[in-house]
């Protein structure tokens, strides 16, 4: 099969034949039509010192896809061969402490698909049948089911706390602040704000329902509260940059008890007014991939009641390109200045 490959550990990936992954009999083997670049992708396409830590090679990258199912191991019991399917990318033990208490996705021994284990990047992908998502629902697109590992990552950091009448900061206006916008406005929250310093990517906040867009490289949080006529602080702020900045101009603008979900991830050391979390009565909770699997359901549930929600979150799907223009697609994903992008296995 055709399949992005790291071979070595040094930069870059290069479009070659490799073997067909072997389907074992609690596995399933599935055809990928769509597969979304994520940043663990670019950093694996750059092999900085976050992939070094992460990954071996030889390596077939690529953790988040649609596809359809075309084998079954023999003791699949469920899953079947022609399902419409995604893959939950974290591939727990079911041993450890948190995976026996029902907290998989807090599992030690997670291997991730991609990243410790063969990806999507690729004709076919091998997951356990346990990680196979089913999509029932026929107004799923394979572009929209592409993106369903990244939406579940805006629905787990959303619903980390209570939305209904309460204001919400959002910073980092990316894929996934962009899907968290419509999941905010989906959940009941009165006021959004999202911050960036891309015009364009805070064009299509605007365009998923964001009260006030702000350009961070031009403006403070504390004008957004002065315009929306707020006087207490966000009640609840949702971290997506990755940006020990934001993270800080975030932290200044919490109400008291306030909540903050943080999911970007740093490559800076943050520094931020402890004292303030403290006196303030802030929470802080680190979001790391979906809950398992309560977040498909409850993405699953939102995107086929809401058809304005299902439509806005299809939008953030900005760029798709054939496999073997796969550098231009991650050109344009490193460029940060638009939405999703998406490799199209199909031809």
């Amino acid at each position: 099969m055709k399949a992005l490959l790291k071979a070595q550990p040094q930069p870059g990936f290069e479009l070659t034949d490799v073997p067909e992954p072997e389907t074992r009999p609690h596995d399933v083997k599935i055809r990928v039509h769509t597969a979304g670049i994520c940043g663990t992708d670019i950093h694996i396409l750059n092999y900085d010192a976050a992939a070094q830590d992460m990954i071996n090679t030889p390596l077939i990258p690529g953790h988040e896809f649609y596809g359809e199912v075309v084998e079954v191991g023999s003791l699949a019991s469920t899953v079947k061969v022609g399902d419409r399917v995604s893959g939950e990318g974290h591939v727990v033990c079911g041993m450890c402490r948190n995976c026996r208490a029902g907290r998989k996705h807090m599992c030690i021994n997670t291997s991730s698909v991609g990243v410790q284990r063969n990806g999507a990047f690729a004709e076919y992908v091998v997951i356990p049948e346990s990680n196979v998502w089913v999509h029932k629902d026929e107004n799923i697109t394979p572009e929209l089911g592409a993106i369903f590992d990244p939406l579940g990552n805006a629905v787990h950091t959303a619903l980390s706390f209570p939305l209904v009448g309460e204001d919400v900061l959002i910073t980092g206006a990316g894929p996934i602040g962009l899907m968290a916008v419509g999941v905010a406005r989906h959940a009941g929250a009165r006021k959004i704000v999202i911050t960036d310093v891309s015009e364009e990517r805070l064009a299509l906040a605007h365009a998923m329902g964001a009260d006030l867009t702000l350009n961070v490289a031009e403006h403070h949080i504390k004008e957004a509260q002065a315009q929306l006529k707020m006087v207490e602080g966000f009640d609840v702020g949702l971290e997506m940059s990755g940006r020990g900045t934001a993270l800080r101009e975030m932290i200044e603008n919490m109400n008291h008890g306030g909540n903050i979900a943080l999911l970007g991830l740093s490559s800076e050391t943050a520094e931020f007014d402890w004292t303030k979390v403290v006196t303030h009565m802030l929470t802080l909770k680190g979001i790391y991939g979906r809950e398992m699997f309560e977040t498909w359901y409850a993405m699953s549930a939102m995107l086929q009641s809401n058809e304005t929600l299902r439509n806005n979150i299809a939008s953030t799907v900005t760029d798709v390109f054939l496999a073997e223009s796969w550098e231009e697609a991650f050109a344009t994903a490193k460029a940060g200045h638009g939405g999703k992008v998406i490799i199209d296995w199909r031809s």
